[in-house]
């Protein structure tokens, strides 16, 4: 759960998930959707579908026991040499050695790294450094202490060498050059995406879709969603309220508007459904990696019969839609559609 997220963000979801699967066994037995249910809204949902089939793993192949070896963890699913590390050091005592972000930059800075630190180069002269270090005696108090030094301490703007146990070792420190390294390549630019989302509506039921592995959010439930083009935008039966102070908008829709036929043949392309015209429409924004986007969201009467939904779509109610595993803006969806005043 660590992985891509701060503690403060992680402690309910642990107290939550921990309740209830409290070891390997229960969280094997669960279905994958009950999984992704507890996750929703922590993100990164590959790392749940992965922590299942580690469970799963370890129920097949090593009787329900978890591994301490660093080499038989990162043959499980969703973990690599740093989450490895952290398990054989922290839970089973193992010289096993860590690098992740705090580390990462409290390493470069002692040997006064000078080249990208992201490079393959620079990561193996960091791991080797990781595990030259990483005494056998109290490994993973050790990682840990390293860990708040670099969080604490070692901090990427204004580090606070005087403090620092470690400012007498320190080759940055010695060369005056602390402030400057460790060395990174900038940052990939935000791209603003448009996107169109189809919520179908059939008396008090609606149609989701599961999302396949390859899509963002592989696994989870969501309504018909697809980019769009900035341009395909400027003919939606929309106007912005001028009033309008949130991150959450509704639009108002002319009676009756019908959605433009290039968005109706996507409609259908993806799932099969035909659409009706737009009851009422709602618009936020949110970040994911490096997109800033905008999620225009239309509620339509959909005109498919029950025997005609396509592979991996399906019907539900309001009351199922509460316990579907959702993306965090899925909920934000089911969340207005709930709200609104019908």
């Amino acid at each position: 759960m660590l992985q891509q997220t701060t503690v403060a963000a992680v402690v309910p979801y642990f107290e939550r998930f921990t309740a209830k699967f409290p070891d390997v066994r229960s969280l094997a037995a669960a279905h994958v959707d009950d999984v992704l249910r507890l996750w929703e809204g922590l993100g990164y949902y590959s790392r749940a579908r992965n922590l299942h089939k580690a469970a799963l793993l370890i129920q097949q192949n090593h009787d329900g026991v978890f591994p301490a070896d660093a080499q038989l963890l990162q043959a499980l699913p969703g973990i690599g040499r740093y989450t490895a590390g952290a398990i054989a050091s922290f839970a089973f005592a193992q010289p096993a050695p860590i690098v992740e972000a705090n580390t990462e930059r409290l390493y470069a800075r002692l040997i006064a790294l000078s080249a990208d630190v992201r490079s393959t180069a620079s990561q193996r002269t960091l791991w080797d450094f990781a595990t030259t270090i990483v005494p056998k005696n109290r490994p993973g108090d050790f990682n840990q202490a390293l860990m708040d030094i670099g969080s604490q301490i070692c901090r990427p703007q204004e580090p606070d060498c005087e403090r620092c146990p470690l400012n007498s070792c320190c080759a940055a420190f010695a060369l005056g050059q602390q402030r400057e390294l460790p060395h990174r390549k900038p940052r990939v630019p935000i791209t603003a995406v448009d996107e169109i989302c189809v919520v179908i509506r059939r008396r008090d039921r609606y149609l989701l879709r599961r999302r396949e592995n390859g899509e963002r959010w592989a696994g989870m439930w969501d309504f018909v969603r697809f980019e769009v083009e900035a341009s395909e935008l400027e003919h939606l039966p929309i106007t912005t309220p001028q009033t309008a102070r949130t991150s959450q908008r509704s639009l108002l829709t002319a009676p009756q508007s019908p959605l433009p036929d290039k968005i109706r043949c996507q409609v259908q392309a993806q799932i099969g459904a035909t659409v009706g015209d737009v009851v009422a429409a709602m618009e936020f924004r949110y970040s994911v990696t490096r997109y800033r986007v905008c999620l225009k969201s239309f509620l339509c009467d959909g005109t498919l019969a029950a025997n005609e939904i396509a592979d991996g779509t399906q019907w539900f109610n309001s009351a199922e839609l509460a316990e579907l595993p959702l993306s965090k803006t899925g909920r934000r969806v089911v969340e207005w559609l709930t709200n609104r005043v019908t």
